[in-house]
């Protein structure tokens, strides 16, 4: 142990051009729900902000995934992150995907060696998900 303590993972921020679209893609995959926006002026960040705040409850009680715009610039290009969801049904959510404009890296592909079902898929703006399914064992 490194001597952190009562520390936890409570969220993740993607940087997007278009926040109320990649809320509606987000919640749309993945069940998500927008429960909280936050707009600012002088957020600390750098400039301006606009953001959707993500979870799948109604609550700010657990991890969640936030829509964060900065409104005076574009966001970056480049792929700063894989996000990973975890589904007990795979081809469902591959639906889903292509259903609210995100796109299929490859095919799904089967892990049994690694217990898994894995599907990696980009949202509407090109960030990369990883998305695993758990095989019975």
């Amino acid at each position: 142990m490194n001597g952190v303590q009562n520390t936890s993972f409570g969220f993740t921020k993607l940087i997007v051009d278009d926040e109320e679209a990649m809320a509606q893609y987000y919640c749309g995959v993945y069940g998500l729900n927008a429960f909280q926006r936050v707009q600012n002026d002088d957020s600390g960040a750098g400039g301006p902000i606009r953001e959707i705040i993500l979870s799948h409850d109604d609550v700010l009680a657990g991890p969640t995934l936030v829509m964060f715009k900065f409104t005076d610039r574009p966001a970056p290009v480049e792929r700063e992150a894989i996000l990973g969801f975890i589904t007990d049904d795979l081809d469902s959510l591959a639906r889903r995907v292509i259903d609210h404009g995100g796109k299929h890296v490859s095919p799904i592909k089967s892990m049994p060696e690694h217990g898994v079902r894995v599907l990696f898929t980009t949202d509407p703006e090109g960030r990369m998900s990883e998305n695993v399914e758990l095989m019975p064992r």
